[in-house]
């Protein structure tokens, strides 16, 4: 198919780019079944379109609060503890670290966490019948004519700015190989079954999103993936010839392919991925 919309379908699209059938492409499909995640990985970690952004839901467990409330040097199986030998003058010395595991399992397809939103309604500024936003409305803004839109949101940000320097963003800790969202929160204030909202980078699974398969750098990619294993399979009959005189040049094949692989890597940083932020500080 000119678009494919398989792993099959891209396996034999890419072939095809090579000079299937009427070349016989010299690539197990063992390492076809490689070179096809590999490529998956870079156009999930480094392909704008490769993810989406997602807001993921949690309801907190007895177990998660347990753990986050666990203190250092208690027997509680909150507390992760490392040790460290060395030799110091001659004498064994041992370091001994804990950690507390306030953390929380998220799903491998999970790449990024950005925030996540605050599950507590404890925030007297602007949270309940007490609070000003609330007094604002009750007094002043049944009357429409009483209160200007400028002076309602002048007033809003005033809020929003007491808010933020009474209560502090949620700090957390995240990263993809470990599948873990360590939460620094007060788990004290945190209840069972209480809901966070996680505002994070998913990637697309092409299974249910077929139009990946027909992307266009994933095709480039893969293809030359293909190319160089191919190439890399014949170097080692360089030199042997077949009926009619054909000599298989293998490490012309790995050779084109790697100067391709460049091309596109290059093309990947230029177009495709996201500029990294510049490092102030």
């Amino acid at each position: 198919m000119a678009k494919p919309a398989s792993r099959t379908d891209l396996v034999n699209y890419c072939k095809r780019q090579l000079g299937a059938p009427v070349l016989e492409i010299n690539i197990a499909d063992e390492q076809v079944d490689d070179l096809v995640d590999d490529a998956l990985q870079i156009f999930h970690e480094r392909d704008y379109d490769g993810v989406t952004q997602t807001f993921l839901k949690y309801k907190l467990t007895q177990e998660d609060i347990d753990r986050g409330r666990a203190r250092a040097g208690s027997t509680s199986a909150g507390i992760t503890t490392t040790t460290n030998t060395d030799t110091i003058n001659g004498a064994t010395v041992t370091f001994s670290f804990e950690e507390n595991s306030n953390y929380l399992k998220v799903p491998p397809e999970v790449l990024g966490v950005n925030k996540i939103f605050k599950f507590d309604g404890s925030n007297t500024v602007t949270n309940n019948m007490f609070s000003v936003k609330y007094q604002l409305f009750l007094n002043d803004i049944y009357y429409w004519g009483s209160t200007e839109i400028l002076t309602y949101a002048m007033t809003k940000r005033y809020l929003e700015d007491i808010d933020f320097a009474l209560s502090t963003e949620k700090m957390i800790r995240f990263n993809q190989r470990s599948d873990r969202l360590y939460l620094d929160i007060d788990w004290g204030s945190a209840t069972k079954d209480d809901y966070i909202i996680i505002d994070c980078y998913r990637l697309l699974d092409p299974d249910t999103h077929t139009r990946v398969w027909n992307d266009s750098f994933l095709k480039r990619y893969l293809t030359a993936l293909m190319k160089r294993q191919w190439g890399q399979n014949l170097i080692k009959f360089q030199g042997v010839k077949l009926p009619g005189g054909i000599e298989l040049n293998g490490r012309q094949i790995y050779d084109d392919a790697e100067r391709e692989l460049q091309i596109i890597r290059e093309q990947m940083s230029n177009t495709y991925e996201l500029p990294p932020y510049d490092m102030i500080g």
